[in-house]
């Protein structure tokens, strides 16, 4: 059975920040994985991040026509040296806060690296603003790095990893390393939803829904076949509750029905997880299942603390 972890978020096309500080309460999820899966020191903990504009430190910097980008106030004006990194927020990605509690710096950006960097050792974060699991989800970035892309980057980080320490030890630090996946957000909030693009127009919900399980059943045993055994995978959070879907309603509330479909997605990938962890072989993939969390955090925000009304 796989580890269903249920904390505390999601994103919604672009990096909106409101739903940046919600996936920030998803950290424990990946914390607690770490803890279950691995008993290496900190020093020699890695850590390689996957996804979208919620855990990107600065791909998209790189990608001269990309759309998604977020190198201009007053992004990172609470990050360490008060300017824009490329992170899609005011301070710290998830990415950042779950480095610190594991004790590890924060991953650079691949696109940063050069093949032979030493830096490529200790740690990778792949992630892109627009990204998706479908390869024409954000195509109207023009550039950005799908999750297939961030996979061909990993093959190449362990090309070079393999070149400077061997095979076997290649091996074995993909193998003890932590994987952390966010992505799905855009294959509805910039595909799916957006009445312009095709795949809305071509595929019935259930049809779509398959289609992105489908592609991400590919994907992860790809990432196995590369190394990849501990697998923190993090669900979506309530899209329906999103300004982009809110303001599509008459009376502001969440879209019941955006929100039905995100549901399913997160059941069909807990399945998912499931038959990969029977499939292959000291495998420990995790679904971190926050969507109940965050939207009680919507509906009841004085629950959590002093809050700002942000709908």
């Amino acid at each position: 059975m796989p580890l269903i972890l249920h904390f505390p978020g999601q994103e919604q096309a672009g990096g909106n920040w409101q739903t940046m500080a919600i996936q920030g309460l998803a950290l424990a999820a990946f914390i607690l994985a770490a803890k279950a899966t691995t008993l290496v020191s900190a020093a020699s903990l890695v850590t390689f991040i996957f996804g979208d504009s919620l855990t990107e430190v600065g791909n998209n910097n790189y990608l001269q026509y990309s759309l998604a980008r977020s190198d201009f106030p007053w992004y990172g004006i609470d990050y360490s040296g008060g300017k824009a990194t490329g992170r899609f927020t005011n301070g710290r990605t998830i990415g950042d806060i779950i480095s610190e509690k594991l004790g590890i710096p924060p991953p650079p950006p691949y696109l940063s690296l050069s093949k032979n960097d030493d830096a490529l050792l200790k740690g990778v974060n792949y992630a892109s603003g627009g990204a998706g699991i479908l390869n024409d989800t954000g195509l109207y970035f023009i550039q950005r790095l799908s999750f297939d892309d961030q996979i061909d980057c990993f093959k190449k980080t362990k090309e070079s990893i393999t070149t400077k320490i061997g095979a076997e030890a290649a091996n074995k630090l993909c193998n003890e390393a932590m994987y952390f996946i966010g992505i799905g957000s855009n294959d509805y909030v910039n595909n799916y939803l957006q009445p312009f693009l095709a795949d809305g127009q071509q595929y019935t919900p259930e049809e779509f829904v398959k289609l992105v399980i489908t592609t991400l059943d590919k994907q992860l045993t790809r990432l196995y076949q590369l190394g990849a055994r501990k697998v923190a995978f993090h669900g979506l959070g309530p899209l329906g509750c999103i300004p982009s879907q809110r303001v599509k309603s008459k009376t502001g509330k969440c879209l019941k029905r955006v929100n039905e479909w995100v549901l399913e997605f997160n059941s069909e990938v807990k399945k998912l997880i499931a038959t990969l962890n029977h499939r292959f072989p000291n495998a420990k993939l995790a679904f971190a299942d926050t969507y109940g969390d965050v939207l009680d955090l919507i509906d009841n925000p004085t629950a959590y603390g002093k809050f700002n009304h942000l709908f």
